[in-house]
């Protein structure tokens, strides 16, 4: 398929067309999940954050709570390991703590495929060029996780993203599908005790690009 007919159309249909399989087979897993959570560590179920979309555009991302209620969670660093809870460290192992996003992808502010969605104060420190991930929407899983996932400081992650954009295709976004499935059942490339700043070598000090809402850190 050509490039620009599936970055146009094809894309956005394959994402609403596996979203409503995938919403609707995934409903026992949801409830569970979110059972687990209620259960082990009482309301609320899911966590909201703010988060950069294409272009820039901020909104909310939605995950499975996996830390004790008061505990800010950051998912592009990595908290101190007793916040997080036991039933939240096996959400996160198995990736399934991402599995409420399918709205957000339903929504039109995430893809299935694509750079992870990263907090304001991380986007507005990319370089120009860093910048291209957000020239498409931000992704459930991406090039980036199947490459090294939450090992691998931002910077590289970034590099693997802006192949991603470079190579935009139907058969690649099919290809990271499937292998998003072994990598996340195995739990390959998860850091467990590591701090944001041992991981964060994005430039200290960058002004928002012209345009950008104003970023309340």
């Amino acid at each position: 398929m050509n490039r620009h007919i599936y970055e146009r159309y094809g894309k956005r249909t394959l994402d609403l067309f596996i979203c409503g399989v995938g919403l609707v087979a995934t409903v026992p897993i949801h409830v569970a999940c979110a059972a687990a959570v209620r259960i082990t560590s009482g309301r609320p179920i899911y966590f909201y954050q703010e988060r950069t979309g294409r272009h820039g555009t901020p909104f909310k991302i939605v995950k499975f709570r996996t830390m004790t209620v008061g505990t800010d969670e950051t998912s592009g660093g990595y908290p101190l390991p007793s916040a997080v809870t036991p039933v939240g460290r096996w959400l996160r192992r198995t990736s399934l703590d991402e599995l409420p996003q399918l709205i957000n992808i339903v929504r039109g502010e995430m893809s299935l495929v694509g750079p992870r969605p990263g907090l304001p104060s991380q986007a507005v420190r990319y370089t120009p060029e860093q910048r291209g991930r957000l020239d498409v929407r931000p992704g459930l899983t991406g090039l980036a996780q199947i490459e090294g996932r939450n090992d691998a400081p931002w910077s590289k992650r970034i590099e693997s993203d802006l192949r991603y954009v470079r190579s935009l295709s139907l058969w690649n976004d099919l290809r990271i599908l499937a292998l998003t499935i072994p990598a996340s059942l195995s739990g390959s490339g998860q850091a467990h005790g590591q701090t944001a700043a041992e991981v964060d070598d994005l430039s200290p000090t960058r002004l928002a690009p012209p345009g950008w809402p104003e970023i309340d850190e």
